[in-house]
């Protein structure tokens, strides 16, 4: 018999406020020992989630610097994506958690099986997932609930 998500998700996760003063979000990250948290509006609707990752600023150089371009016939003509510097630069000056957010996260349903959470997690690389109903947070699942679910 198939387990459903619902069985196995933690039913009170940690979460945050879109206005959450990015230092909270550390602080509460270092405290729970937790790699990332929902963000959830006042209806409890999941509006993001910030992790690990969203508090690092990604780049080889370790520093923020402008992406290479060229000029063309007067022209400008970046050799990189645009966005990635866009999101480096608003990570960078991020005061909330709103600022900082990876905004709509893959999500699962609380029907789901672990089998399909389990597709989810390996197809998205996250270790959490929020879990959705009707637009609402009611839950997340780890890939350790997963994996503890599948070798049952």
């Amino acid at each position: 018999m198939a387990v459903a998500v619902r069985e196995i998700m933690d039913p009170e996760p940690v979460t945050v406020r879109p206005d959450t003063r990015v230092e909270d979000v550390i602080r509460l990250l270092g405290e729970s020992e937790l790699p990332g948290v929902p963000v959830v509006d006042a209806d409890g609707t999941c509006v993001g989630i910030v992790t690990e990752a969203d508090l690092v600023i990604a780049d080889d150089q370790g520093d923020l610097h402008l992406p290479h371009f060229i000029e063309l016939f007067g022209g400008v003509v970046f050799l990189e994506p645009l966005k990635r510097f866009e999101d480096r630069l608003r990570k960078a000056f991020a005061a909330t958690a709103a600022d900082m957010m990876t905004a709509s996260p893959t999500t699962v349903d609380p029907e789901a099986t672990a089998e399909e959470a389990a597709r989810i997690v390996y197809e998205s690389g996250h270790n959490r997932l929020p879990v959705i109903e009707e637009g609402r947070l009611v839950g997340v699942v780890s890939r350790a609930d997963v994996l503890g679910a599948l070798t049952r």
